[in-house]
């Protein structure tokens, strides 16, 4: 997921002279990468990307690409956004026939569904929004469709959505959530949490079981190291009546870790949405993203 890191310099709105930025639209089952960043002796998906471009570009240079959110090993994504900046003549030569010849050369559990010449002050990361998350759990008492199994959780026990919900409403808004956050140096835990609800959807139109799932949507400014998958295991205790509905609030307001909430399963997460403001805006909101955040100092007593 996102992390904002300290306050960076000052960064052109685009690509360096010479280079045309493209934006990427694309899609990946995460059961067999280790995340999205690429590391050395693993399968990352930004390993697989940018080995098929430069293969495809036929290139000896590795082109980087930046992400709008930096899944963890085992999260899903369909509607991530990247963005890559090639050489002027390499996208002249082969930007007509980039998707197919993507399409071609990756495997089969990542996919490239757009690609386009970014606007001015496009930067996957820095100018988007918001992400947008969802988290689906089944709690039949059967367990899960072995066909959705790889990106549904099971929760062994019934949940109550109204309590899960009323239990949501005191996480949204701008906080500091290192007790949700696995902390990284240099990096700030606040974060504005846009959304966050439960609510009920069909398991699936095909399936005999009967039943829903339990569907979180969870959208924020950015996200911090295994922000929503802490919040969701709260949350289920909630659900299931482990703990009260003001519990993830208080842990919220302690502000550590607390053992208690474990920080669940990746495979039930997907991200699903990336959000970015219009084309003339995307260069102040670039430069915005860049500072490192604080919150308000408190109002004196009295």
């Amino acid at each position: 997921m996102v992390n904002d890191c300290a306050e960076l310099p000052p960064v052109k709105d685009g690509p360096a002279d010479g280079h045309t930025r493209i934006r990427l639209d694309l899609a990946y089952h995460g059961a067999e990468f280790s995340g999205w960043a690429r590391q050395r002796e693993r399968r990352t998906v930004q390993g697989e990307l940018e080995d098929a471009l430069r293969i495809v570009l036929r290139s000896e240079e590795n082109f980087p690409l930046t992400v709008a959110g930096r899944t963890d090993a085992g999260v899903h994504a369909r509607g991530q956004v990247a963005h890559v900046d090639l050489p002027d003549a390499l996208w002249a030569q082969h930007g007509e026939k980039l998707l197919r010849r993507l399409a071609g050369r990756l495997p089969a559990d990542v996919r490239v569904y757009r690609v386009a010449e970014a606007p001015h002050g496009f930067d996957a990361r820095f100018a988007a929004i918001w992400r947008r998350y969802a988290y689906r759990v089944a709690d039949h008492p059967g367990g899960v469709d072995p066909l959705l199994r790889g990106h549904v959780l099971w929760h062994d026990r019934p949940l109550d959505l109204e309590k899960m919900n009323e239990a949501a409403r005191l996480l949204v808004g701008e906080h500091d959530f290192a007790a949700y956050c696995k902390k990284r140096e240099g990096a700030t835990t606040i974060r504005t949490l846009l959304e966050l609800h439960w609510e009920r959807v069909p398991i699936d139109p095909y399936a005999a079981q009967e039943g829903s799932l339990a569907v979180a949507t969870v959208r924020a400014d950015a996200f911090c190291h295994n922000m929503v998958r802490a919040l969701v295991g709260a949350m289920l205790l909630v659900g299931d009546g482990h703990r009260p509905v003001e519990f993830p609030g208080k842990v919220l307001a302690g502000g550590v870790r607390d053992s208690a909430v474990n920080v669940i399963r990746p495979h039930g997460l997907t991200l699903e949405e990336v959000g970015y403001p219009a084309d003339e805006q995307l260069a102040e909101r670039n430069r915005i993203s860049r500072r490192l955040r604080t919150l308000p100092a408190p109002t004196p007593a009295g």
